[in-house]
């Protein structure tokens, strides 16, 4: 309950807060604003506090979220050791290791790559409150192979974890390059980090071997009272001759899917939410649910995807478990083969070909 209240009273003060002057601000751009950023299709970004309250109330009221018990019993989740041998041998295949929540340590073009990396205990400003790692930790970060190369959707707490970044930066044989939105940049400086490159939606850039693109998603930023929207969020895509990869990173659903499949004619493979969306009435906007999901791996054409952001932090109404069922029953009416869009294991590692 402490951890609860705690994130609470953070996400309360981050929605109730405002942004100071956007560096880079650009207005001929209709996604910036003088302080910050905005979504192309949806509200600004964020939730009134009124809301929030509203919010707490009812799931206090409720007891929710349950422990998992209908997929899973308690908080037992089935893990599996990732392939370590194969992983770190590996040169030429593309593989992808959902750590947990939105991390997917991914092989691809001769390359280590990390989504959103995240291998603290709680994802929170401090580690002695907030929400507790519900799912287990398959590896830890130091097993993996030296990583070359992280995406960063956006800010919050779940996603830019300051004691990964930190290991990150200080692991042997250099830190990893690190592509995050316009602002990210300003506080992985501030940390000390040197290798960022910052992007604005539909920015292209020829990285490490790599063509990546940044693109639009549907959510907000903040780390803080004072810097709601201050920075940009969206998902990744990366191409290489053989292969091609989009992370969806945390949204909620919107035309910018449709956007993305026009602009890309479709993906090897795609790692999009599917947890984290309970209540709507206070998620929609910010956070898709299991349907939604498969609505966007159609949207972007998409041959197979992986469903991250679930069964690991304990952030909204629905038990952790609650997608397991849910994903199929969505395949199911939206007419999307079971082995297009799977769930993992936290730990499972699998091999991807292109079209495949």
């Amino acid at each position: 309950m402490r951890g609860r209240l705690a994130a609470a009273a953070l996400l309360g003060a981050a929605i109730a807060g405002s942004a100071a002057a956007n560096p880079y601000y650009d207005p001929a751009k209709p996604h910036h604003r003088p302080d910050g950023f905005v979504n192309n299709y949806g509200p600004p970004g964020g939730k009134p506090l009124s809301d929030l309250l509203k919010w707490y109330r009812e799931r206090s009221s409720n007891g929710v979220p349950k422990p998992p018990s209908t997929h899973v019993d308690g908080y037992d989740f089935p893990a599996a050791r990732p392939d370590l041998e194969l992983l770190r041998a590996n040169r030429t295949l593309v593989t992808a290791t959902w750590v947990g929540h939105a991390t997917l340590f991914l092989q691809m073009g001769g390359l280590n790559i990390l989504t959103d990396p995240h291998f603290s205990e709680r994802a929170f400003p401090v580690q002695f409150m907030g929400p507790k790692r519900m799912g287990p930790l398959p590896v830890r970060l130091d097993e993996l192979p030296r990583i070359d190369l992280v995406l960063i959707s956006h800010n919050h707490y779940d996603h830019l974890d300051y004691d990964t970044v930190m290991a990150l930066k200080a692991q042997p044989g250099g830190e990893p390059l690190f592509v995050v939105p316009l602002g990210v940049d300003l506080w992985l400086k501030e940390q000390g980090v040197r290798r960022v490159e910052r992007f604005d939606w539909w920015d292209t850039r020829r990285l490490l071997g790599l063509d990546v693109h940044f693109v639009p998603a549907q959510h907000w930023s903040s780390r803080s009272p004072w810097d709601r929207n201050a920075t940009l969020w969206g998902g990744w895509v990366l191409r290489s001759p053989d292969f091609s990869f989009y992370f969806a990173g945390d949204t909620g659903y919107s035309k910018d899917f449709a956007d993305i499949g026009a602009r890309f004619g479709g993906f090897d493979l795609s790692a999009i939410p599917v947890g984290a969306y309970l209540p709507r009435w206070f998620m929609k906007e910010q956070h898709v649910n299991p349907e939604e999901a498969v609505m966007i791996h159609r949207d972007v054409k998409s041959r197979r995807s992986i469903g991250i952001h679930w069964g690991t932090f304990e952030l909204t109404d629905e038990s952790l478990d609650e997608p397991i069922g849910e994903l199929p029953l969505a395949r199911r009416k939206l007419g999307v083969p079971d082995e297009d869009f799977v769930l993992f294991r936290h730990g499972e590692t699998r091999v991807f070909q292109r079209g495949i």
